[in-house]
């Protein structure tokens, strides 16, 4: 008897993605064809249509309006499949690169996290700044938690749904997936890095603050020396 396939449950995090969330879906919807998934969108109550649209098009809502981090905590928690995929809303991340984020747990990795930095990654839409900036913040996670990083701030990811609990993620905005990194190699979680292509944002505005959040990226770094 063949094993069963596992649930999958994609994670969308949204604020004002009108332009995007239609062809975000539809786009998941072709790479999981053929597999049991469903569509969470947690959306931080949008003045657009956003939520409307995803539900016509089959997607689960839930809201949530602290931030990126509490959406997607609150998505794990809400999530009921056994492999949880989270992706940005904003097309940038290539929902074709799923199946080897889903295959990297279905064979034993508890977190698996794409990576614009190893071979066959990249990045359309990293100014220098935030380039340098993301090379400082892992090399100090690197150095401080004795992990092997090559990339930090990107949200592309998948989980093993047993494992989360495990984080204790506390993080309410976009300092979450610096959180993850860094709990995931204090628990000393099975993590792997794939290759990931960042495109640019097709629509709508970057919620992305580059000083701000940059700070808030320190800011959990050090405050989870003493965790």
């Amino acid at each position: 008897m063949p094993a069963k396939k596992p649930h999958i449950s994609v994670i969308i995090p949204t604020l004002n993605e009108e332009g995007n969330i239609r062809r975000v879906i539809k786009r998941v919807d072709g790479a999981l064809d053929g597999d049991s998934y469903e569509i969470l969108v947690v959306d931080g109550y949008s003045d657009d249509r956003t939520a409307q649209i995803a539900l016509s098009l089959g997607a689960r809502v839930i809201y949530d309006r602290k931030g990126k981090g509490s959406a997607l905590i609150k998505g794990f928690r809400s999530a009921r499949g056994d492999i949880l995929v989270s992706i940005d809303a904003d097309l940038s991340n290539e929902p074709k690169e799923m199946r080897l984020l889903i295959d990297s747990i279905e064979i034993g990795y508890d977190i698996c996290m794409g990576s614009r930095f190893i071979t066959g990654g990249g990045t359309q839409d990293m100014p220098l700044i935030r380039r340098i900036g993301n090379r400082f913040f892992v090399m100090l996670v690197n150095l401080f938690f004795h992990a092997h990083y090559s990339d930090l701030c990107y949200g592309y990811r998948s989980f093993r749904k047993d494992k989360i609990g495990k984080l204790g993620l506390k993080e309410s905005r976009f300092a979450i997936e610096t959180e993850i990194s860094i709990m995931a190699a204090k628990k000393h979680l099975k993590v792997i890095e794939i290759p990931s292509v960042e495109k640019r944002r097709d629509s709508g505005e970057a919620k992305l603050r580059t000083f701000s959040d940059g700070w808030s990226i320190l800011r959990t770094i050090l405050a989870n020396l003493q965790r």
